[in-house]
């Protein structure tokens, strides 16, 4: 995969098979429909953070270039990027843009979105992104951005529910060669921040020490790493 402005890459653990869909079923469908079909596509997505945006584009950049595409992904939420970062983009396969809300407004982004945006349909190539907020409500003012944004499908993003975040925990952490149980999973989910992120944040973090001291994901083992990760008053 080429590398991007700022070494912008998706994440390893970033891939369709350790995703749980739950209520995006048809969104995963479409994405990894997308990912190996060289067609013109536009797709938006849109949900709460957390909801898996991130994860999604990033899996559909990597089964992209599992399948010899071209495919970039571009965190705009970033402070770092500029508009030129967006330059050469044209001439990619595929394109997943996060979090594109978060330049909504500013007239030099919004030129280059669309220029990107042209360039990309005249050679056929793929386009996805993410945003807080459906097409029309998320804050473009270029007339004919806004219009292009509503081109092609647009699905919303739902958050899991308590079951189905235990469910993803222990698909991820199955991914990773570890088995979670479901008493230490349902610890996690009671004793941690809930958010997605966070939780498997503390996967990563329990996976590390597990291999380290050697031992199972039981439910002490992972109130003992809780404890040593919670701030010290």
């Amino acid at each position: 995969m080429q590398q991007l402005p700022l070494a912008v890459g998706p994440a390893d653990y970033a891939v369709f098979e350790n995703f749980l869909p739950g209520p995006n079923g048809a969104l995963l469908h479409a994405l990894e429909e997308l990912a190996g079909v060289a067609s013109r596509a536009m797709l938006w997505a849109w949900g709460p953070a957390e909801s898996g945006r991130t994860h999604l584009l990033q899996a559909t950049v990597t089964a992209a270039d599992a399948a010899g595409y071209r495919a970039a992904f571009l965190p705009l939420a970033d402070p770092a990027l500029q508009p030129s970062a967006l330059d050469g983009l044209g001439d990619f396969d595929l394109v997943c843009l996060d979090d594109a809300d978060h330049v909504a407004g500013e007239a030099d982004w919004e030129r280059a979105l669309l220029q990107l945006f042209e360039a990309l349909r005249a050679r056929r190539a793929r386009l996805v992104v993410s945003a807080l907020r459906a097409p029309l409500h998320a804050g473009f003012q270029l007339p004919d951005l806004a219009s292009r944004w509503t081109s092609g499908a647009t699905f919303r993003v739902r958050s899991l529910d308590d079951e189905q975040k235990q469910a993803a925990l222990q698909r991820r952490a199955a991914w990773r060669g570890l088995d979670l149980p479901d008493d230490a999973a349902r610890y996690l989910l009671t004793h941690a921040t809930r958010g997605t992120a966070a939780l498997f944040a503390l996967l990563d973090r329990l996976d590390s020490e597990s291999l380290v001291a050697q031992k199972r994901l039981t439910v002490p083992f992972v109130r003992r790493v809780l404890d040593e990760a919670a701030p010290k008053s």
